[in-house]
């Protein structure tokens, strides 16, 4: 699981561990990963591994994954948690937009480096995390981080979510037959430290989150309902919020999402099918 150090994330892995799961939590602080690791033990009495990465370099992604298949370990379920919001522009070691990168690139690569893991252990689960702000957004194929656009938070955050959309989609139906399904999420409003930045707007805004969101161990309820349930059982390419499918906003091209994978396969130069 990845973002597991703090809000829907923690919330998601405390609950899973609770329910049993032998788990490894990805993340690139490592004061952050021991507290949650020591909650986890506390809890269920197992500890979970920790592995290190920075889900803004591509480089580190590959080198994560390539530990992880390392061990040996059999992989049912993958949560793709670990999401950013920036105020202003800015880009990664790689030169991608760094909302785009971390909320969508980096799921994107690192489950396609640990599929085959996944389908020598399926049935297996796929949990991507998503947003119900992806019905505001549009994403261009002849640019697809929106770099040519005037940035905003908002505009950013969105696209990376839509984009998550479509990947999962696109996923479940290149998965068909593999017996590993591939769901997205939208947990609904959140408290959590997301918008925990520097200048006035970003502090009223983490003000308002932190005294009007419902807690994050309510809004974990739909990943761990899609992770775990039987009923989720074969169900595959959905959208869910508050454990209910829905249909999210995609484009009329039955093609699109079929062409980001290849425009996204392209630029961070990974693509197993």
């Amino acid at each position: 699981m990845t973002g597991a150090t703090s809000g829907h994330g923690r919330a998601v892995a405390m609950e899973l561990a609770r329910r049993g799961a032998d788990m490894v939590i990805l993340g690139r602080n490592s004061e952050k990963c021991s507290a949650v690791q020591d909650e986890i033990r506390e809890l269920a009495g197992r500890k979970p591994e920790v592995l290190l990465c920075d889900m803004s370099s591509q480089s580190d992604i590959r080198r994560a994954a390539a530990h992880f298949l390392s061990w040996n370990r059999p992989l049912h379920i993958l949560v793709n948690n670990a999401g950013l919001v920036n105020r202003r522009y800015c880009e990664t070691v790689d030169g991608y937009e760094e909302t785009f990168a971390v909320n969508y690139l980096a799921p994107f690569h690192l489950t396609l480096l640990l599929l085959d893991r996944m389908r020598q252990c399926a049935p297996a689960r796929i949990i991507n995390i998503s947003s119900d702000t992806h019905y505001i957004a549009d994403i261009d194929l002849n640019d697809v981080e929106g770099k040519s656009r005037r940035y905003s938070l908002m505009g950013a955050y969105s696209r990376s979510k839509l984009a998550i959309v479509y990947f999962t989609r696109e996923l479940s139906r290149r998965l068909a037959g593999t017996g590993i399904t591939a769901n997205a999420v939208d947990p609904g409003p959140v408290r959590s430290n997301i918008a925990n930045k520097p200048g006035a707007l970003a502090k009223l805004a983490n003000a308002i989150i932190q005294l009007t969101f419902p807690r994050p161990e309510i809004a974990a309820r739909t990943a761990v309902f899609c992770a775990s349930s039987p009923e989720m059982e074969g169900r595959s390419g959905g959208y869910y919020r508050f454990m209910k499918k829905k249909e999210p906003r995609v484009s009329t091209d039955p093609d699109f999402g079929a062409k980001l994978w290849e425009i996204t396969a392209r630029l961070i130069g990974v693509d197993i099918r």
